[in-house]
């Protein structure tokens, strides 16, 4: 995946040229309940979700999500939707 140069003079915000393959990784308690919750809002566009890493007692579990987002409200409402699931406790 090629990086984006990030301008300094725009505040800091990347540019992003849309659509784009975006990766989020979502660390959660339940990797059940963040499938579903994937499934509910993404329903049948493409994506991959897969189970990346387990805390070393069990408790966490790290996800990929990889998908194309076709614009930065897209992209930030999917943010908004992980971050509000009570399961998940990390979106980066």
């Amino acid at each position: 995946m090629e990086k984006i140069p990030m301008d300094i003079s725009d505040g800091c915000k990347p540019k992003i040229d849309y659509p784009c393959l975006w990766q989020y990784k979502v660390i959660a308690t339940d990797c059940a309940q963040i499938r579903q919750i994937v499934e509910e809002h993404l329903g049948d566009a493409p994506y991959s979700l897969s189970e990346s890493n387990r805390s070393s007692g069990g408790k966490y579990v790290s996800m990929n999500l990889e998908m194309t987002v076709n614009s930065d409200y897209h992209r930030l409402r999917l943010y908004e939707v992980l971050t509000a699931h009570p399961a998940v406790k990390v979106v980066l």
